[in-house]
């Protein structure tokens, strides 16, 4: 399948590498390095929204700025990557016709929840990120690995293993990581653009949500809730929600912990994580998925009502 992979990239005329919608450091990093490798004739699509965009500490990667946006992304691709996009739900509005209409169609990821929606399907559920799935496959296929796509690529591992602490990392991922530095990465300098430039607003609003989390079932569970008003009140960004739910998680005697927000038409978006429980059979009961210690769905209800169905569903793995 790599092989096929490669190939149909070569014979492609106009390729278009789809980040999933609220797009993290895996799904850009590994839409960058494909960028890289694959040359002017491929675009990078950001589904993101009229005045919205990709989190800004990932400001310092290549091709992002010229990125297209739903708004002015064509319907002029032959084929269609999709990096790190769990399933074809995560495909949205106009860039979901242009998938159906591109003659080929592939998928990379490293979700165990996504069942391959694409003509061709790379998926690889369970490793640390799409990145390193990447990284295998230019590896399989003897591609050189330029300095550029291995920043790329050490971005998304870095930020999806949450700087080499998940379980999801293995030898075969530090050995990656390593093989990356020897080629030039300067992993200190990544890592404090990833984590240590954050703005004044997004600080003081992961504190707000932090200390008006709630903990239940014997501090078994700690959530909070982000509402427009809040955000707006902050001057946040829907970025700036990141990390709230691994740091209700980081509680010595929390089990599982939820961030519900408003995602607006009465619906809420809902970012889970946990220790030891299998947080997927939590998401997939509202259609959504992800990984083991770390998962997501949007409910659709309002805040309050998302959060009632979500309780009475998570009171049942405790």
């Amino acid at each position: 399948m790599i092989k096929k992979i490669f190939e149909l990239i070569e014979s492609a005329k106009k390729v278009l590498i789809i980040t999933h919608v609220n797009p993290d450091g895996d799904t850009l990093g590994s839409a960058c390095a494909l960028k890289s490798y694959i040359g002017e004739k491929a675009d990078i699509l950001l589904q993101v929204s009229k005045g919205k965009s990709y989190p800004e500490i990932y400001s310092f990667m290549p091709y992002l700025n010229e990125a297209k946006t739903l708004e002015n992304v064509e319907n002029i691709y032959d084929t269609v990557i999709c990096v790190d996009v769990a399933s074809v739900d995560r495909i949205v509005e106009n860039a979901r016709e242009i998938f159906n209409n591109a003659k080929v169609t592939i998928n990379i990821d490293h979700h165990k929840t996504n069942r391959g929606f694409a003509d061709y399907n790379h998926i690889l559920g369970g490793i640390s990120s799409t990145g390193e799935v990447l990284y295998e496959m230019f590896e399989v296929q003897k591609k050189e690995i330029t300095l550029e796509m291995a920043n790329s690529i050490y971005v998304a591992i870095l930020t999806d293993t949450g700087c080499f602490k998940y379980e999801t990392v293995t030898p075969r991922t530090l050995e990656i990581a390593a093989k990356l530095a020897k080629i030039g990465v300067d992993t200190a300098s990544i890592a404090r653009k990833c984590y240590d430039l954050k703005s004044k607003a997004m600080v003081m609003f992961q504190a707000y949500c932090v200390t008006n989390a709630k903990l239940i079932c014997n501090d078994k569970i700690a959530y909070t809730l982000v509402k427009t008003k809040d955000m707006e009140k902050f001057g946040a960004k829907d970025e700036h929600t990141e990390g709230i739910c691994e740091v209700l998680r980081s509680m010595k005697p929390v089990e599982l912990a939820f961030v519900l927000k408003e995602a607006g038409n009465n619906s809420t978006k809902v970012s889970m994580r946990s220790k030891e429980k299998d947080v997927t059979e939590i998401a997939k009961k509202f259609n959504g998925g992800g990984h083991i210690r770390a998962a997501g769905c949007t409910i659709k209800k309002p805040v309050d009502e998302a959060l009632i169905c979500l309780l009475e569903e998570a009171k049942k793995h405790i």
